[in-house]
């Protein structure tokens, strides 16, 4: 037992809550919850399902649960929504429970949680191991996953984003880094003190990404209370090299405008400056005690097993 919590630090057994309550976003990821039964299995459970309808608000229905006694919150749906539930599960210090029954799941890719395995996720709810990892924030508002400014920005406002990102994406580039494009007014100062005054793209993640080794694209560890930053600079945009990456724990970016960011894939505008801040360990969170319980990147640092965790036997 304790070798086997030791392959993974900060992973523990837990008692199973009295309350949970899990919240379903039908029209995520092309109902997905709908396709594999979530809300039937949760049901099966003895958990509490609330089926989040177009009109009703997130936060709301959220927070009527905890107002009821929900002692665990859990949210099937995208990223977007899992930011919504993580907010006001961390401001309580309720354990939160990630259901990938979105269309990238990125949260649950870098949290450990299979993603092929949806049903399986919510078994965290009845034998699941907890740690406390990072959330970010910026101007107040929480996200998991990142914040992402200039390009990225601009394409994520536009409707045929989700359908097909990519393709949006090049296009909105050209379109913005074009002849007679305009670069978004954005600036800030990086690591080693210089100035970045045309910025194609910022991406601040609640973490940093891998970017030294496969996989590309996810977070080894949601713990490092550190920030990552990417910024690219336009075409033209100063002498030194284009692009930057670093870490921090807080992060300024000036505008002389409303900013247009995509936060957790959902399209947001941003009142300058924007402050970003890392708060370390601010969200427990649960997964199934057999999903892996590592990214990718981390998984194939540590050449970890996966995460078989028995209950301790009760004194």
């Amino acid at each position: 037992m304790m070798e086997q919590q030791l392959q993974h630090p900060g992973w523990r057994p837990v008692d199973p809550p009295r309350r949970p309550v899990l919240v379903v976003n039908p029209r995520s990821g092309d109902g997905a919850a709908a396709r594999v039964k979530v809300v039937e299995r949760a049901r099966d459970l003895g958990i509490e399902v609330v089926i989040l309808t177009p009109r009703q608000s997130l936060v709301a229905l959220v927070r009527s649960a905890v107002e009821r006694g929900a002692d665990a919150l859990g949210m099937a749906g995208g990223d977007g929504s899992l930011s919504v539930v993580a907010e006001v599960a961390a401001s309580h210090g309720l354990p939160f429970i990630c259901v990938p029954a979105g269309t990238r799941n990125h949260f649950a890719l870098d949290l450990g949680v299979d993603r092929r395995d949806v049903l399986g996720a919510l078994e965290a709810f009845t034998e699941g191991v907890e740690r406390e990892v990072d959330v970010a924030e910026v101007n107040g508002r929480l996200f998991l996953n990142n914040v992402s400014l200039g390009v990225y920005g601009e394409a994520v406002r536009r409707s045929a984003y989700r359908d097909a990102k990519a393709r949006t994406l090049v296009a909105t580039a050209d379109k913005v880094l074009g002849p007679h494009g305009h670069v978004p007014s954005l600036r800030l100062v990086d690591d080693a003190g210089r100035e970045h005054a045309q910025l194609a793209v910022v991406l601040v993640s609640n973490n940093p990404y891998s970017l030294d080794r496969p996989p590309v694209g996810t977070r080894p560890a949601l713990d490092s209370g550190r920030l990552g930053v990417i910024a690219l600079d336009a075409p033209g945009g100063g002498p030194h090299a284009p692009g930057r990456a670093w870490s921090a724990p807080h992060l300024e970016v000036l505008a002389t405008a409303p900013v247009h960011a995509g936060t957790d894939g959902e399209a947001v505008d941003l009142d300058p400056p924007l402050h970003f801040a890392i708060r370390p360990k601010a969200l427990r969170v649960r997964i199934s005690s057999r999903h892996p319980g590592a990214s990718p990147s981390a998984a194939l640092s540590r050449a970890a097993p996966r995460l078989p965790m028995p209950r301790p036997p009760k004194p």
